[in-house]
């Protein structure tokens, strides 16, 4: 693995940019790929969001300044296409952000890329009952495992904020799967 500032020196510079590129690609491509897949839910939806990330990533690498990790931005920019998908389907089909994610979640259980279980199509629903910004905290602290701080640069938000949407988020899914025991 490349270390992160040679990584970036190289994606700036014309020369070494498309090598670099296909370097980033194969050290960051599934991590992405499964941090939009927890916020779009379709397997399609998310490749093409990862498709638009490593696009501006590539556009904009130059503007890359090193205030943050790599990481941290590249995690920014996937998190920021990932919700304006969300938002454009919600507005080209005139139906709120919830009926869109309602209708990603539906068609979870058909999805052939999802190996999930009963039980995590429940907890799935579970998420879904969140608001958008306690389903992203919820999603990169439990399964991505990331710090506070980690998250406070991803999501520009303070650490306490962050803590409380966290223990909020946690609450609200307990609650949701002990007054939702069936599967």
């Amino acid at each position: 693995m490349v270390e992160e500032k040679e990584l970036v020196s190289a994606l700036q510079s014309e020369h070494q940019k498309d090598a670099a590129f296909r370097s980033l690609l194969s050290q960051y491509k599934e991590r992405l790929y499964w941090h939009i897949r927890k916020i779009v839910l379709n397997h399609d939806d998310t490749d093409d969001v990862l498709q638009n990330t490593f696009i501006k990533i590539f556009n904009n690498i130059g503007k890359f300044k090193s205030d943050s990790k790599l990481y941290t931005w590249m995690y920014r920019i996937a998190t920021n296409e990932a919700i304006t998908l969300i938002n454009k389907k919600a507005k080209k089909n005139n139906i709120t952000i919830e009926s869109v994610k309602d209708q990603a979640l539906s068609n979870l259980k058909s999805d052939v890329y999802f190996e999930g279980d009963a039980i995590q199509l429940k907890l799935q629903k579970a998420i879904a009952t969140l608001p958008q910004k306690q389903q992203l905290v919820f999603n990169m602290k439990y399964f991505e495992d990331h710090t506070y701080e980690k998250l406070s640069e991803i999501l520009n938000t303070s650490v306490g904020g962050l803590k409380s949407s966290y223990h909020i988020a946690v609450k609200k899914i307990t609650t949701y799967l002990k007054t939702n025991e069936t599967f």
